[in-house]
């Protein structure tokens, strides 16, 4: 049976190679971008590397109000779905989101809010079908607040504990939910940053993400060491974790 897969934040390196290895297995795929210019061109590459088809859809997190016709567009368009990955979002300046009470807002919105109006949708037309996984890209960050990027983590963390609870609605129904929990992944989005030994490529994260939604797992942490990074840094005890600068 040909895998039918939805991903929304498509132009994301992350989501972009995890769509080359479905299409690597012959799969229909929809392409949700804000810049769909961007999504035709990794469309026509998908096609060229086996994807059986590729639609495009235009979905910007910052437009309230779209992500039904989305759903709807991407439902019709494949004829139902077996995998929806939402990857979009963005990492903001903790600084700026510091002094601006509208800025962290406006975080708070295209990280979590515009994420659940997804999963919404999905979670109900999956839920009537009796199958599917929702993957959704979360982060490490969400795990314990820290000084550094604590309105991506609040963000991030909210998801995580509302995934938690749309796996147990779900689970009756044969439904997945996989939350995903990537540490530092070298992207376009972190090219600012200084690279190390825990950086991971998009398609080591990607490979990650694909076998852990063909096996059915709830929670990936990606690469896997990080599952331990972050169990110590929430076993600190605030006295201590209160004088580092992380």
């Amino acid at each position: 049976m040909t895998l039918r897969v939805l991903i929304v934040g498509a132009t994301s390196a992350i989501a972009e190679a995890l769509a080359r290895r479905y299409a690597a297995q012959g799969a229909t795929l929809f392409l949700a971008a804000r810049h769909t210019g961007r999504a035709e061109a990794i469309a026509d590459d998908l096609r060229v590397r086996g994807a059986a088809m590729v639609a495009v859809g235009a979905y910007d997190a910052t437009v309230p109000d779209r992500a039904e016709a989305l759903v709807a567009a991407a439902w019709e368009a494949l004829g139902g779905l077996d995998v929806a990955l939402i990857a979009h979002g963005s990492l903001p300046d903790q600084a700026a989101c510091a002094a601006s009470a509208a800025l962290t807002r406006r975080e708070l919105e295209v990280n979590l809010i515009s994420v659940i109006d997804l999963l919404t949708p999905l979670a109900n037309r999956m839920q009537s079908a009796g199958c599917g996984t929702l993957a959704v890209i979360g982060s490490v960050a969400g795990d314990r607040g820290r000084q550094s990027n604590y309105v991506y983590g609040a963000a991030k963390g909210a998801l995580a504990i509302f995934l938690q609870g749309l796996a147990h609605r779900l689970a009756p129904a044969g439904v997945r939910v996989l939350t995903i929990k990537p540490g530092f992944v070298d992207t376009p989005m972190t090219a600012a940053f200084p690279k190390g030994p825990l950086w991971a490529s998009p398609d080591r994260v990607a490979r990650d993400i694909q076998r852990a939604i063909g096996r059915g797992a709830r929670v990936l942490y990606t690469p896997w060491f990080w599952r331990w990074i972050m169990l110590v840094i929430t076993l600190v005890p605030a006295a201590i974790f209160h004088r580092t600068r992380l």
